[in-house]
């Protein structure tokens, strides 16, 4: 099975839908708050959310969802990556609610080979998140540096690093 591409691989254009989805519980996004010490009350609680939000109930942190649809695209965009280089742009365009599944995609917008070192490229990237009824909830942009083949032939193919069973 594939884990990321090659530079080479990348064509301009080529959209990649990230599979699973996945359906984000009030555990995750407490979690997350948790982990990351945000304890704004519009995500932690249902009184507030309620009483004082034109949403009437929580709305999950979005650095959360970022963060869920950086993670679905790596098997396709990133997982061979040497670097990633810049998050151009950011935006949350809807709310996702507790039980909302979501899905992503990533088109590759643009390629350029490396001007230092001839084993490898910068991928520009654009990833949409979108909800179960297809509404966008997140999208950004971003720059990869990804390898050539040579780069990942001369440092142990498909997956350097992995030891042989001991017999």
């Amino acid at each position: 099975m594939q884990f990321g591409r090659y530079y080479e691989e990348f064509e301009v254009g080529a959209v990649y839908k990230h599979w699973p989805g996945k359906t984000v519980t009030e555990y995750d996004d407490h979690l997350f708050c948790l982990l990351t010490m945000n304890h704004h009350p519009l995500h932690m609680d249902a009184n507030y959310a309620e009483e004082t939000t034109d949403f009437k109930r929580n709305v999950v942190v979005g650095n959360y969802i970022y963060s869920l649809l950086l993670g679905m695209s790596v098997p396709d965009v990133s997982g061979k990556a040497i670097a990633n280089l810049e998050v151009e742009s950011l935006k949350h365009t809807r709310p996702t609610f507790h039980g909302d599944t979501i899905y992503g995609e990533t088109e590759v917008l643009d390629k350029t080979e490396s001007k230092s070192k001839d084993d490898r490229g910068v991928v520009y990237v654009e990833t949409r998140g979108y909800k179960q009824d297809g509404t966008v909830v997140c999208t950004f942009r971003r720059k990869v540096m990804v390898p050539k083949r040579s780069y990942g032939d001369s440092r142990g193919g498909e997956q350097p690093g992995r030891p042989v069973p001991a017999s």
